[in-house]
């Protein structure tokens, strides 16, 4: 897992116990293996940069002390499943596979803190309805859900309501509401929260309590 616009490191999980130099190796990273981009190469000591896929010019990195790959200002499209190959030279001609490994990336972006809005106009009348919006923005993956609570006397009550989801397309980052609609509270001092629930166990995020 990575956040947005950090650099990751790719790992090429490489023991090297036989110590062999970099000038006898041809070690590349790829993205993705039904269509695969080139991420990195180093071939034979020299960084080689003529098979790489257009997105990943200047933005890659390798420490050959660690064999890690280091990308740059991880975006959402960075997702996906990466290879480590290294490939031994046996002769001028041939080459042997010695090492291959695999690791998948997952971006992360954080949402902003769930704000609720009130949507109804004029005071709130006993027998009237309340209105509420509550939303957070520019956060990725897709979270799970969005709950309200409703707390009054040391009792709280959970719904999980429908929640609209949109992506954007440049970002790819994620913008979501979820609308509450109940008769006003007509109990003494009520506060209402909203919950986003995310993903990846990455917890989730609670808005300031309303209190009616």
């Amino acid at each position: 897992k990575a956040f947005l616009h950090h650099t990751v490191h790719l790992s090429c999980y490489f023991p090297n116990s036989q110590k062999i130099d970099a000038k006898n190796l041809i070690i590349f990273w790829q993205k993705d293996t039904n269509n695969p981009k080139v991420v990195h190469e180093v071939y034979y000591g020299q960084e080689k940069h003529d098979n790489l896929s257009p997105e990943y010019l200047n933005r890659t990195k390798v420490d050959m002390d660690k064999w890690t790959l280091q990308l740059l200002n991880a975006g959402v499209e960075d997702e996906g499943h990466y290879q480590c190959i290294i490939l031994q030279k046996i002769s001028e001609q041939s080459t042997e596979l010695i090492h291959t490994s695999e690791c998948s990336l997952h971006i992360i972006a954080n949402y902003s803190q769930p704000e609720i809005a009130e949507l109804h106009s004029g005071e709130l009348k006993p027998n009237g309805y309340l209105n509420l919006s509550c939303s957070s923005s520019g956060g990725y993956p897709e979270p799970k859900e969005m709950t309200w609570l409703i707390s009054y006397e040391n009792i709280t009550h959970s719904s999980t309501a429908h929640m609209d989801v949109s992506q954007d397309a440049v970002t790819k980052l994620y913008n979501v509401t979820s609308k509450l609609n109940i008769p006003v509270p007509t109990n003494s001092h009520t506060n209402i929260s909203c919950l986003l629930h995310l993903r990846e166990q990455l917890g989730s995020l609670v808005s300031v309590p309303l209190g009616i």
